[in-house]
């Protein structure tokens, strides 16, 4: 049975498409991607049909990983449809969490901060990079990088 995971920034054009796209290339070059179903959302729907933002499609792409999602805002239904719903901050999480308590609580996913599966970093949310420059779009695919690798091992155990 394949793993489900799901990752949940506010607008689906940054940070949880980047994290969508970095796990994809782990499960590639680990040759796992046939065990797992992955996406992305956002808590909010402004973003709905785009592409991820242009500057995190560049740097994702100097270290040759694609991003070919299309945002998307979190439903309902997806916490029955994935297993794993991995968050970018206190905020999305909060919102992911009052989506479950909506739903009765009967969501069989399980909803947790990406950055709980960082080994590298001391911090314990994914900073937006949307109005800052270049090098907020680095440094959170360094996080993700990290907490990516995590989540795949923590899975693969």
């Amino acid at each position: 049975m394949k793993k489900r995971v799901l990752f949940v920034c506010l607008g689906n054009i940054c940070r949880s498409p980047a994290a969508e796209g970095v796990f994809l290339h782990l499960l590639e070059q680990s040759q796992a991607g046939e065990r797992f179903v992955v996406d992305s959302a956002g808590t909010g729907g402004w973003h709905v049909g785009k592409a991820a933002d242009a500057r995190m499609r560049a740097a994702a792409s100097r270290r040759g990983i694609h991003l070919a999602s299309k945002a998307r805002q979190l439903e309902l239904a997806d916490l029955n449809r994935f297993d794993h719903i991995l968050t970018m901050d206190a905020s999305n999480l909060s919102q992911v969490q009052a989506l479950a308590q909506e739903a009765g609580g009967s969501s069989v996913a399980r909803i947790e901060p990406l950055l709980s599966y960082r080994s590298r970093f001391d911090l314990s949310e994914v900073p937006d990079p949307y109005y800052g420059g270049d090098e907020g779009f680095e440094h959170v695919l360094d996080l993700l990088e990290d907490a990516c690798s995590g989540l795949l091992q923590a899975l693969d155990d």
